[in-house]
């Protein structure tokens, strides 16, 4: 099993999981998340508009999901194709981590690993 953290814009949610739901995902959690990477935040004005300040901090949107290993090429597509702005996309557009999952446990019914998922 395979657990999919995916950081995109906030806007862009809505199309990453209606992507996952077609690549055939079960199950997904939202988190809005405010955080830092290479778009090293944006220019905002502040007042009445006479000054500028740099926001760090970005909001962002992490989408989580547990799927089996044999899905994870077509959920990670589906979230690229979902999460990218333009042709080529931009700086800010999310990044996607994956990593192994032990063990999962439904905690009603004690089922474990592809069977709780």
């Amino acid at each position: 099993m395979i657990k999919i953290e995916a950081v995109v814009r906030p806007e862009r949610v809505n199309l990453v999981v209606e992507g996952l739901i077609e690549a055939g995902v079960g199950g997904y959690h939202v988190s809005n998340v405010t955080g830092k990477g290479t778009q090293q935040g944006v220019e905002v004005f502040t007042g009445r508009g006479a000054t500028t300040t740099t926001r760090a901090a970005l909001p962002k949107t992490v989408v989580t999901t547990v799927v089996k290993a044999e899905m994870k090429d077509a959920v990670v597509e589906a979230i690229v194709t979902a999460s990218r702005s333009g042709a080529d996309g931009q700086i800010g557009d999310g990044k996607i981590f994956v990593s192994p999952v032990s063990e999962v446990i439904r905690v009603r019914t004690g089922e474990k690993d592809a069977a709780a998922l």
